[in-house]
């Protein structure tokens, strides 16, 4: 399901492209109403699975209730910490460091609430890949330290709703409904925003085509495959994969808009790819010990430990299976 994870990534680099069809309005705005559009298909989606699956009403579990809205209002505050970010130090550092630090966040996340330690793989696959975002986005801007870390706390809020979504999915809640939940939550907190930033500019089609494509294919299409993906990908994993967004802007760029690739934009570009292919690669099979269970780590890289019913069992941050590796054994769980 690691391509559920880049699919959404490929989607969300297609924003900033879409973004242009609606040029001289507020961002602020802007990312407003693609909440706020995004989470209404959110929450229809998650309506109709639950009707199907009846999985929507394990969300009503107090503590997991109380988790999604600190994680729903996580949502909304990234989207504002971010811009905020960006008009003090400039977009390229303020993204380069909102970005960049979501993965190292959430892996470090992962690590404190799961008690495993993120593997050298994860940690190499995921320095090449915010090494080449920082070259691919190139300097620009000025430095200044309170854009610099409400970028740090956009990256860490990321990392909480990121880390909170996989760990309810992981519980057994349907990604749908747990999706549904954050930006459903997240879409009502912005549309106050919305509405005290202007909302004229959708009564124009361009407009209004702009806010739809932003909602329901970068926002609600992009977190069904996020969420699904999370069912058997590492969180810190797909924190990781996710920096593929950067290099589809990118790419979009050259190919839509005619801008135009340096040498050093390039090599960024590479250095991307080659931390996204070690970060999505098959995890190694783990060996399997009479009386031992394989486990695996925060990048999905598996060891073993002691089990007291002879099963083996593949535990990972969030609750979600690593795709390599098979349980067997009484009592096993897939």
């Amino acid at each position: 399901m690691k391509l559920a994870v880049l699919g959404a990534a490929v989607l969300w680099g297609t924003a900033g492209t879409a973004g242009l069809l609606v040029s001289g309005v507020d961002p602020i705005s802007v990312a407003a109403a693609r909440l706020v559009v995004g989470g209404l298909v959110l929450v229809a989606t998650a309506v109709a699975t639950a009707a199907v699956t009846a999985d929507g009403p394990a969300v009503r579990v107090p503590a997991r209730r109380g988790l999604l809205l600190a994680a729903a209002l996580g949502v909304a505050a990234y989207q504002l910490c971010y811009f905020a970010a960006i008009s003090r130090t400039g977009v390229a550092v303020g993204t380069v460091v909102a970005i960049g630090s979501g993965p190292v966040f959430t892996g470090l996340l992962s690590w404190a609430l799961d008690r495993v330690a993120p593997t050298r793989r994860w940690a190499g696959a995921t320095a090449a890949a915010v090494a080449g975002c920082a070259v691919l986005t190139g300097g620009g801007g000025q430095v200044r330290a309170d854009g610099v870390l409400l970028a740090l706390l956009g990256g860490l809020l990321y990392a909480f709703y990121a880390v909170a979504a996989a760990r309810v999915i992981g519980s057994g809640v349907s990604s749908d409904t747990v999706m549904g939940a954050l930006f459903g939550g997240a879409g009502l907190v912005m549309l106050p925003v919305l509405l005290w930033t202007g909302a004229g500019w959708l009564a124009e089609p361009r407009g209004l085509l702009a806010a739809l494509y932003l909602g329901c294919a970068t926002t609600a299409l992009a977190y069904v495959l996020y969420g699904r993906g999370l069912r058997t990908t590492p969180v810190a994993t797909a924190a990781t994969l996710a920096l593929a967004e950067p290099a589809v802007a990118a790419l979009l760029g050259v190919a839509v808009l005619g801008e135009r690739f340096t040498p050093v934009s390039a090599a960024g570009l590479l250095l991307l790819g080659a931390g996204l292919v070690a970060a999505a690669l098959p995890e190694r099979r783990a060996p399997v010990r009479p009386g031992g269970a394989a486990v695996a780590s925060a990048s999905g890289d598996a060891t073993v430990v002691p089990a007291s019913d002879g099963a083996a069992v593949a535990s990972v941050p969030g609750g979600a299976l690593a795709d390599d590796v098979r349980t067997a054994g009484p009592g096993s769980r897939q």
